[in-house]
Parts: structure tokens; sequence; C-alpha cells
């Protein structure tokens, strides 16, 4: 790449929060590709979002990936924020070993074979590192497999936009690959190589790619560390480490040359911007209060011991604890999920700062925890989906601080 240009290509590309991003962080990033596509889907609300942004050019893709990965152009930079899915695999006769149909994960790794990138960064739910339930780690073990398998070191962090100022709880993993091009991946390998276990974790805190931008706590406790291997002296294909893997992945880690250490790291935490510090101070439209009965609402968000039985015939109580209602506004919020707005227990209800009325969030704020400018959605779709756009969006200047970071490595 040259000292100009860096090419990105976009996957799973949404209301384009990873574009927003990196663009936000430097102009020689350039999206040469990018793809959204929503399933049984007759109006595409969120690309038509995106391209309003970003232009109706032929390489703004709404097309299923599995069919138009074959026309993506090579690029330095692979990004994208793809669902946490099944990542089983099986032995399949002739083909041989084949992923879960429908898992987008396996259209990445086709993608990843074809052009190589130097870097890959990717976004998932934190919960990729403990999925399934009945075999903790797999599906990222098989991740973490598959790029190692490319040639890619790795590393992962599970970031909390919060802990480092911004306006939401929300806790995703952040996913960076790097190539054996890459001088960071050489740096890796060496230390790999002097087989010592204690400066691999030592870059979690130090030196490492995320501990500049997000920095942690110092420790030398070795509490909360695996050093775990997915090679293939350790598991002969695939098939055999979907079938037995399992580990303790913690919040961090590295993997290089199929050695991986992960680290419970403890973030050094950052004044985080408030709920009420979002919040509209101008009046807003009188749909967002909440009318009558609060009944309904202070039944959701209580905490409550319902009796319930088995499909089997066995009694049982569902619990959960309560949640704060009206939401605190000198915290910043909880994570949005794609139901906000609708009478649920998750979605958000605050005090307005005109009339000290409860309400919901309107779109914009809804934006705003997630680092957007103002009526970035505002255009064309249902109120309802612009909610859900958020709920299923990430955080952009977390993704602004990677680019930055990337800008010192390329």
């Amino acid at each position: 790449m040259n000292d100009n240009e860096i090419k990105v290509v976009e996957l799973f590309a949404g209301v384009g929060g990873f574009r927003a991003g990196l663009e936000r962080s430097s102009s020689r990033y350039e999206t040469v590709w990018a793809n959204q596509w929503e399933p049984d889907k007759k109006v595409q609300h969120a690309y038509d979002c995106y391209i309003s942004h970003y232009g109706a050019v032929l390489s703004h893709v709404n097309n299923d990936i599995a069919r138009v990965k074959c026309n993506i152009p090579a690029h330095d930079i692979l990004v994208g924020g793809f669902p946490c899915q099944d990542y089983s695999v099986a032995r399949t006769g002739a083909k041989g070993i084949e992923g879960k149909k429908g898992v987008l994960w396996w259209h990445i790794k086709d993608i990843l074979l074809t052009h190589r990138p130097k870097y890959v960064v990717l976004e998932n739910v934190d919960r990729l590192l403990k999925s399934p339930s009945s075999q903790r780690g797999r599906d990222f073990g098989v991740i973490l497999r598959c790029l190692n398998d490319l040639g890619y070191a790795v590393e992962w962090r599970i970031i909390n936009a919060a802990e480092y100022g911004y306006a939401q709880r929300r806790r995703r993993v952040y996913i960076v690959a790097f190539s054996s091009s890459t001088e960071i991946y050489r740096e890796l390998e060496s230390i790999a190589r002097s087989n010592d276990g204690v400066q691999l974790y030592k870059r979690l805190y130090n030196n490492g790619f995320f501990s500049s931008i997000f920095p942690v706590q110092n420790s030398v406790s070795t509490r909360n560390l695996s050093e775990l291997s997915i090679n293939q002296a350790d598991y002969v294909d695939l098939i055999e480490l979907s079938e037995n893997f399992s580990a303790p992945f913690y919040n961090s880690g590295i993997m290089i040359n199929g050695r991986i250490v992960s680290k419970e790291v403890a973030p050094i935490e950052v004044k985080p911007t408030t709920l009420g510090e979002i919040r509209h101070t101008e009046p807003v439209d009188e749909k967002y209060f909440l009318n009558g009965s609060l009944e309904k609402w202070e039944f959701l968000k209580g905490a409550k011991k319902i009796p319930r039985v088995r499909p089997n015939g066995e009694p049982y109580y569902f619990s959960e604890g309560p949640v704060c209602f009206p939401d605190y506004l000198d915290r910043p919020a909880r994570t949005m999920l794609t139901s906000e707005s609708s009478v649920n227990r998750s979605t958000h209800v605050i005090e307005d700062a005109v009339t000290g009325k409860l309400r919901l969030l309107t779109p914009v704020e809804c934006e705003r925890l997630n680092g957007f400018e103002d009526d970035w959605t505002n255009t064309g779709m249902p109120e309802k989906f612009r909610y859900f756009t958020m709920g299923n969006s990430l955080v952009v200047p977390v993704v602004e601080k990677i680019g930055e970071r990337l800008l010192e490595i390329v």
C-alpha cells in the first residue's frame, strides 16, 4: 500500500459504522467495496442509509455475500461486524470439511483465502468467546484455527465503550488479524520462538495492538491466564478441533503460529459520557412520552419470581432482578438492543430535560449513544428500523481509535 491510500473492504456494513470510524481517523482509508444485505427484506433500509451517505455506486453492493464475494477487488484491510452463530463443522464425504450452512464466517474465510489482505478487523458480541454453552470456547477456537491456517496472527480484546469515555455500556469483542507479511506478525513470531509466554501476555498490557488506545492496568499476576494451542500438532484438522476443543478464553489474547495466550485484563477507565449529557435539551415530540398507567413498565422493569412448569411437568421459578426505572442520567446508558423503543424490559426510559416527564429515547439520542452524527439514519426508513439499526450497530469512536492505531503499523 502507498502512503496515501489504504484500500478497505467492508462486509455486513449496516449503516456504515466501520467506515464512519475509519474515515474519521484518516482520509487515507478508501473503501473500495462494501456489502450490505438483509435476507428476506423487500426494502433494504440499512443499505439505503449507507448509500445516502456514501453514494449509489457499483462498489456498494446490496446482495447476498455468497453470490457476490467473487467480485471483491484486492484490498489492504477487511473489516466487518458479523453475527455470532454456530461455527461447528462436519465432514461431508467427497466434499471434505464443510461449515454449517448459512454461517457468514465461512464467506469471510473464503475472501481471506482469495485476497490475503494484510489486516483484518472484525467485531462481534462478547459471548462469542464462550459459545456454545455446551463446549465453551469452541466457536472462537474454530475462527482462530481458520485464521492460523491462513497465515494470520491475531490479537483480540473485549471493549466496553463506557469504560473508555463513551456514553453506552456496550461490550463487544474486536478481533484484529495480521498477515505473515506484516512487521507486527514478525515481532510476535520472534517472541513465540523464544518460547516466552510471559512476554507474549505482557504485550496485552504494554506494546500490543490495543493497549496504547485502550490502556489497561499493569499486572504481574498469572491468575486468569490461559495458554493454549490450536495447531496441527494438537488437532489434525478443523473437524477434530470442532468436536473436541474447549477453552477459557479471557477478555484479551494473542495467537501466533497456533499458540494462544489469553488473559483477563482490567481497563484504566476514563470518565464516561453520561446518558444525561447526550439527552435533548430542547422539547421533543409528544409521541416519545409514556402515556397512561406506568403499571406495565414497572412490572417489566421490576424484580420478579414467577412460577412456571417445564415441558416434562417439573415446576420451577423464573427469576430476574430489577432494571433501573427511569434510567440513571448521571451514568452511561445500558446496552441498546434492536428492540429499543418497544414496550420492553430492556428499553431505556428517561426523564425529559424540559418537562421532567418520562419518555423513550429518540432516534437521534440512540445515534449519539453509538457516536454517529445526529440524524444519520434519518434517510427515509421507518422510525422503528432506525432504532433497530442502532441496536445492531457498533460504537463508531471505538473504530476510530482502531483506525488511528492501524495507521501506526501499516
